[in-house]
């Protein structure tokens, strides 16, 4: 006699929720890691509710979910952002900051997501004010939340004490609540994305100073003597920002000497020493440069500028521009430090 065979149980009706659920804790099972922490908090914490919720599931139900899951996943074939926040992340550097910073403002995006995410982002100089503005104590958990390496630059950049105060503040951080270095993260966010954008990247002494680093002397001497005249702060601080072919015996190591030399055409550096002649300043500079390279090449100097004879006006400037543009090279690669000027 045969047994006649159950009827087949239903599969569980779901809803969307529930899917998501059968899906996030298959995965988990798995050992897989998932990113729900990029989620809303109100959808994160939805989501485990719904996993606490539900107890178990038919084989039958999982197979219908995971297949309506893997064909959702397969009909896809383009996503994008979501959000205004998301979407200024994958433009950055595409748009100007100019303008990612007015729609931040507008739709407040400093006010959603992971604000450290957007500090950790921004360059050490800006971060550097929040340090000398902020309290010890914010100061210690933003240096907690960035990577070690730009925490460490931050602190190189403070005054010894300030930065003992600060690693020792760090120390104190143990107990603070998320809820709390977030409220935080969001204001320094918001703070931070309210500064206007600097239509230029240096400030207004290093621009002059770079202009005037190039300009004929008798120019530079009139404008520095004009600045004098209308704020003699303003002018010592744009004489302290130049740096010109006088400079370089308090300036430049001796040992640097010959680096700087290798990289100048020998008829740009003969018109350059060269033209120092009769201005005692000049010659200096001229003879350290000379004292301080190898005796050979600089007899065989020597001879080429006796036999140049008078260098013009315009061509001495130029030969001396052309060493000046090569340290600021050598500098600005990193090849080069320049000994700090005494105030």
């Amino acid at each position: 006699m045969s047994v006649p065979a159950s009827p087949a149980q239903p599969r569980m009706v779901l809803n969307r929720r529930q899917k998501a659920a059968v899906i996030v804790q298959l995965l988990l099972s798995e050992g897989e890691k998932i990113p729900l922490e990029a989620l809303p908090d109100d959808l994160q914490a939805a989501l485990t509710s719904q996993l606490g919720e539900m107890r178990t599931i038919d084989r039958d139900t999982l197979h219908s979910v995971v297949g309506e899951f893997v064909d959702d996943m397969d009909s896809i074939g383009l996503t994008f952002p979501g959000d205004i926040a998301g979407a200024l992340g994958v433009m950055d550097g595409h748009i100007s900051p100019a303008t990612s910073a007015r729609l931040r403002r507008e739709a407040g995006v400093a006010a959603r997501g992971d604000p450290w995410e957007r500090i950790a982002g921004l360059s050490a100089d800006r971060l550097i004010r929040v340090l000398e503005e902020e309290s010890i104590e914010v100061g210690a958990v933003m240096l907690s939340k960035l990577t070690v390496s730009l925490a460490a630059e931050l602190l190189g950049m403070l005054p010894g004490q300030q930065a003992r105060e600060l690693s020792y503040a760090i120390s104190r951080t143990g107990k603070v609540v998320p809820e709390t270095v977030q409220r935080i993260g969001l204001s320094l966010a918001a703070q931070l994305d309210a500064e206007p954008i600097r239509a230029f990247e240096s400030g207004p002494v290093e621009r002059i100073g770079a202009i005037l680093n190039f300009s004929r002397a008798a120019t530079r001497d009139d404008v520095l003597a004009g600045l004098d005249e209308t704020d003699a702060e303003f002018a010592a601080e744009v004489r302290r920002a130049i740096f010109t072919f006088a400079n370089i015996p308090a300036r430049i190591t001796q040992r640097d000497i010959p680096r700087v030399v290798r990289g100048i055409d020998q008829p740009m550096l003969v018109s350059a020493l060269g033209f120092c002649t009769g201005v005692s300043t000049m010659e200096t500079a001229r003879d350290y440069i000379l004292e301080n390279m190898s005796k050979r090449m600089a007899d065989t100097l020597r001879e080429e500028i006796n036999e140049a004879g008078k260098i013009s006006e315009t061509v001495g400037e130029e030969a001396m521009n052309a060493v000046v543009s090569e340290i600021r090279r050598l500098v600005e690669e990193g090849e080069l430090l320049l000994i700090a000027e005494d105030e």
